[in-house]
């Protein structure tokens, strides 16, 4: 791309017309795309490592949370008008209708977990920013290379104010101390 070009003003992609692309065929209903910041980004293919720890991770939480929180993985959360990410799990507050009659928001959101191999620099300089700016209480970065969890807590003016990083010993979420998670379980010896 020339200098020119980058410094020429892009179009941002609201939520609205992003849904209304996937309405009218432009996104299929299996495209690995998000938007983030009105732009349309390609997602990376998931591997069978990457899966099996979300697979996991979903059981664990949904064995833990049944009736007190939906547990889903890698569906749209709402977080602005040009902002839809798709985490790969989202502990979302609970609701009836299973967010059937719309998908959640960020007031709806107890906890994401993002589970990252080759997406580490991406979700730590792209999406952990976007969580904390739209307030989401709780983010868990599960490092798969590294064999760490990062957990960041209190978002304030975009930035979380706590952050820890374990290999060992047991984690709940804050907001849902019942699902107690055992990291020795996550990373077992090799």
């Amino acid at each position: 791309m020339t200098e020119a070009l980058a410094l020429r003003p892009r179009h941002r992609w609201t939520v609205a017309e992003y849904h209304r692309m996937a309405e009218v065929g432009l996104l299929h209903e299996d495209s690995r795309v998000e938007l983030i910041d009105g732009e349309i980004i390609e997602m990376a293919p998931i591997g069978s490592e990457h899966a099996g720890h979300n697979n996991h991770l979903l059981s664990l939480l949904a064995y833990h949370l049944h009736g007190k929180a939906i547990v889903t993985g890698q569906n749209p959360v709402i977080l602005g008008g040009y902002e839809e990410p798709q985490p790969d799990i989202a502990l979302l507050r609970w609701r009836n209708d299973y967010y059937r009659t719309a998908h959640p928001h960020a007031e709806d959101v107890l906890l994401i977990i993002e589970i990252s191999d080759s997406t580490l620099r991406y979700d730590r300089d792209v999406k952990i920013p976007l969580y904390a700016k739209n307030g989401i209480p709780e983010v868990w970065l599960l490092d798969i290379q590294n064999r760490q969890l990062e957990i960041q807590r209190e978002p304030i003016n975009g930035v979380y104010r706590q952050r820890d990083c374990r290999r060992a010993g047991q984690i709940a979420p804050i907001l849902c101390p019942d699902a107690v998670i055992d990291l020795a379980k996550l990373f077992p010896n090799p």
